[in-house]
């Protein structure tokens, strides 16, 4: 049985973000796993439930990708796309983007 897809909603930081990052297809196969897989990335410690996921790019695989940010709660609310990022970009979250 096929899981139905969460709600996505990718904020405007996330959007020139990602454009960076990925192919506007790229991005679509990313919102389509993440709608079906809410739960796949791991919660980063006190944020309250933001979790942040590991994703490929062209060229460097999914160890040394992109790291994408977003926020989710239950199934009967949207996932918020917050943040996507070069993993030789930065390492982890500041603690003013925790918050």
């Amino acid at each position: 049985m096929e899981t139905k897809p969460v709600s996505v909603i990718e904020v405007p930081a996330f959007l020139n973000q990602a454009k960076v990052l990925w192919t506007d297809e790229e991005r679509a196969e990313l919102i389509d796993y993440v709608a079906r897989n809410p739960e796949s990335g791991d919660v980063i410690p006190g944020t309250g439930g933001v979790r942040k996921l590991r994703w490929s790019r062209a060229g460097a695989g999914k160890r040394g990708g992109a790291r994408v940010v977003y926020f989710y709660y239950r199934s009967d609310t949207p996932i918020y796309m917050l943040l996507a990022y070069a993993k030789a970009a930065s390492a982890d979250m500041t603690p003013d983007q925790k918050r």
